[in-house]
């Protein structure tokens, strides 16, 4: 296992994820699916949350009690596939604050080219979730990195379902200290940088544009 990498392997999101895999599966589905899954990976990603005690009062008498400390957590979705991930992110935590990067893959030296970004303010005072289903050659990963730090953020958490190999390799030689959450490690990328077995492509079926 490498380093900073951790698989969820929970048989529900494995069973889900395998029914997303089937190319057969519809986008409807598809999308309620990641939906889900996301809200289970979304456990995990925010086990180690800070927190600090408050006092409150409960209809019995006083007390000393937990609850998430600064500012509120920010998911950054890559634009478009990371969008399937936030609906489900939101339900667990509904006061987070969302953030949106768009990169484009460069069809000639493919290597993804910033086109959008709003984040909101405090960067450096929220724990980050980014979002993005494939972590594939892991360009598009490392850039959105690179940029949501040139923001001020410090505590990043990445969260895809499916990553190859090589694009883990890639993120951590050049983010070693963000934390990789995934479903699945698959086998290799294929000769057009697709994950194999993988998934198929992500956004067109979330959205049904193949």
């Amino acid at each position: 296992m490498q380093k900073n990498v951790t698989v969820i392997d929970h048989p529900l999101i494995q069973h889900k994820l395998t029914i997303m895999r089937r190319k057969e599966t519809p986008s409807a589905l598809f999308r309620q699916l990641l939906r889900e899954i996301s809200q289970l990976m979304g456990y995990e990603l925010m086990r180690d949350l800070p927190v600090e005690q408050v006092e409150i009062e409960t209809p019995l008498q006083k007390m000393m009690a937990p609850q998430l400390q600064g500012h509120d957590p920010c998911i950054v979705s890559i634009l478009r596939a990371g969008n399937g991930f936030i609906d489900g992110l939101l339900d667990l935590v509904p006061t987070a604050a969302v953030g949106f990067i768009g990169l484009f893959r460069d069809p000639e030296t493919l290597r993804p080219v910033e086109y959008y970004l709003k984040l909101p303010q405090h960067m450096d005072n929220r724990p980050v979730m980014v979002v993005d289903p494939m972590l594939a050659t892991g360009y598009s990963a490392i850039e959105a990195v690179k940029r949501i730090k040139s923001e001020g953020a410090k505590d990043i958490r990445f969260l895809c379902l499916v990553a190859a190999p090589e694009g883990i390799e890639a993120f951590q030689k050049h983010h070693p200290d963000t934390q990789l959450f995934v479903a699945s490690i698959d086998d290799s990328l294929n000769a057009k940088s697709y994950i194999v077995p993988g998934l198929g492509d992500a956004g067109d079926r979330i959205f049904g544009t193949k």
